[in-house]
């Protein structure tokens, strides 16, 4: 099942959260060799972390993370803008109707219907929150996946080739594309408002003016 997490409620969820920065410490640094720092628990976090995002974390019925997705508004600090601008020729992505996506990490476990599942968590959350658009940075392996998976964003900016590249995009609400990764992800659309809305009783109030 998808949860939303926000991280100032993290705590309350032990197990998932281990598992979850543990997953990112084995995908980020172990297996794909980033220079990312892992703390003496064996967890992979970064300063992000702290500025309260919101999680979409796949739990599976054992109660461990299979999958995640890191969520932070514009308006504040992000990946994009501290490291990335050089993607925008040096300009910044600011606005409270669009996110950034980061950590988008699978357990060595997962079923390959997860990577949807977390995509499909993306519109649900422009859905509920008017969001109207996500950012990201990725490499060319992750531009494969989007394909495959029925959502790709629109490259506004790339640097590197082949192997190397590394590109920025933007993800916009597309209700036909969306229902393509419903599909891959074998959920329907109303399991999916369910498991959003049993996160959020009450909705919390997004502030998009």
């Amino acid at each position: 099942m998808l949860r939303y997490i926000y991280a100032d409620t993290l705590p309350r969820y032990p197990v998932l959260s281990q598992t979850m920065f543990h997953d990112r410490a084995d995908q980020f640094k172990t297996r794909l060799n980033w220079e990312v720092i892992v703390n003496d628990k064996g967890e992979e976090r970064d300063e992000y972390d702290v500025e309260n995002p919101l999680y979409v974390i796949w739990e599976g019925e054992d109660g461990r993370h299979k999958g995640s997705i890191r969520f932070l508004p514009t308006t504040g600090p992000t990946m994009i803008n501290d490291h990335f601008s050089d993607l925008l020729g040096g300009g910044t992505i600011e606005s409270p109707f669009i996110w950034e996506c980061t950590r988008f990490c699978l357990s060595r476990d997962a079923k390959s219907s997860v990577a949807a599942a977390l995509m499909l968590s993306g519109s649900e959350l422009m859905r509920q929150f008017g969001i109207k658009h996500f950012a990201g940075v990725f490499d060319e392996r992750m531009v494969r996946i989007y394909r495959r998976i029925g959502w790709a964003p629109e490259i506004i900016g790339s640097t590197g080739r082949g192997r190397d590249k590394v590109s920025i995009g933007l993800w916009q609400y597309d209700e036909e594309e969306c229902a393509k990764v419903a599909t891959r992800a074998e959920i329907t659309f109303d399991q999916s408002e369910m498991w959003f809305r049993d996160s959020f009783e009450p909705l919390p109030e997004v502030n998009l003016v």
